[in-house]
């Protein structure tokens, strides 16, 4: 693999890991009230993100097309997951608004329950296997060295991390969560509806999956 390419697998990789979407959303949410608590949160979603990767390299797009059910069941398990979350959300929205930025924090939980909750938002999605695959497939050579195969991992997975923390920096700035403060439980409202529709997006195309899974021909009479 070329310097060229794989600087372009990276770089497309950081422009998809910017889209709206559950890591970023919670991401923001986080970083607004506590940047101890986006921090965490975004190592726990990276170490998600390392275990795709790794997957994606190893062949695992292969065998989610191969076997298109167990992709199926797992968008339907994490839209479930994720709808979950967002009811939770929804819940924290509709109580006051916390009366100063450490009461913000602690509504938050536990950096434990926070990390655990960046690492399943990020495992809540199978789909990443199947865009990593899509950018990776045709820059990668069809039998990648160990040391392409780790550099490749490990660069996707890092600059994901530094993004992520970079984000967290610039939203959780002091003067940004005062302003913020305020809009606290509009944010978990929103929050919580996006996580709630992503969930049932997940659900439907999960099983829609199944339904539409052609059946095994049975034998002639």
């Amino acid at each position: 693999m070329t310097l060229s390419a794989y600087l372009t697998i990276i770089f497309a990789n950081l422009i998809g890991a910017l889209s709206p979407g559950p890591d970023i959303i919670l991401l923001m949410r986080l970083a607004t009230r506590s940047r101890r608590h986006a921090l965490t949160a975004a190592l726990g979603i990276q170490v998600g993100v390392l275990m795709w990767c790794t997957l994606t390299v190893c062949g695992a797009a292969a065998l989610l097309t191969a076997f298109p059910a167990i992709l199926d069941g797992v968008q339907v398990v994490g839209g479930a997951w994720l709808m979950w979350m967002g009811t939770g959300m929804v819940r924290a929205g509709m109580r006051p608004a916390p009366a100063n930025l450490a009461d913000a924090a602690a509504q938050l939980g536990s950096l434990r329950s926070t990390f655990l909750l960046g690492l399943s938002t990020n495992l809540s999605n199978p789909k990443i296997v199947l865009f990593l695959a899509a950018l990776v497939a045709p820059m990668l050579p069809a039998n990648p060295s160990v040391f392409t195969a780790v550099a490749l991992i490990l660069g996707l997975s890092l600059s994901s991390l530094l993004l992520f923390a970079v984000l967290s920096f610039a939203i959780s700035t002091p003067r940004i969560q005062r302003h913020m403060l305020k809009a606290g439980p509009w944010i978990d409202l929103g929050a919580g509806i996006l996580f709630l529709i992503i969930g049932l997006g997940l659900i439907v195309s999960g099983a829609t999956g199944f339904v539409g899974a052609p059946t095994a021909p049975t034998g002639s009479p």
